[in-house]
């Protein structure tokens, strides 16, 4: 078996990344719909419904406790992982974009301090999620791990 195969074998990781992989194609969708228009950037940004970072993480816990049982090391590691990764987005990323749209807005309130031309780059705001936001890519990681392991 080569190496290709042994990656694409592995239903771990292949639940973990089809978790990413579907959470970022809706997320794009949705953005689109609610937007009104296609932002590629939704595409493999961070930020939005659903977590992908939820998705991801649960797909890998969800996938290894039906593997390996919920008994096993591995569960244990990967359900930690999907809690601590959850809860970091949902505090300090989240709280990260509500800082970023403010100074965003500051910025776009002062178009030169002092006569020089501040900085036009703006701070990204898509970083962290809501609860509903991971929540909902929990529950779409959960049945992707179930369904593909």
């Amino acid at each position: 078996m080569n190496s290709w195969e042994a990656l694409t074998g592995n239903r771990l990781l292949m639940s973990a990344v089809t978790g990413w992989f579907v959470a970022q194609v809706l997320k794009t969708l949705i953005h689109a719909w609610v937007t009104r228009g296609f932002d590629p950037e939704r595409l493999i940004g961070s930020g939005g419904m659903p977590s992908s970072h939820a998705s991801t993480v649960c797909a890998l816990a969800s996938a290894s406790g039906k593997l390996y049982g919920v008994g096993s090391p591995v569960f244990a590691i990967t359900a930690i992982l999907a809690v601590i990764v959850m809860h970091d987005a949902m505090g300090v990323r989240l709280e990260t974009g509500k800082q970023a749209r403010l100074l965003n807005q500051i910025l776009d309130s002062f178009k030169t301090l002092e006569g020089k031309k501040l900085t036009e780059e703006k701070l990204k705001e898509f970083v962290g999620h809501t609860p509903l936001q991971v929540l909902m890519g929990a529950i779409l990681g959960i049945l992707i791990g179930l369904f593909m392991a």
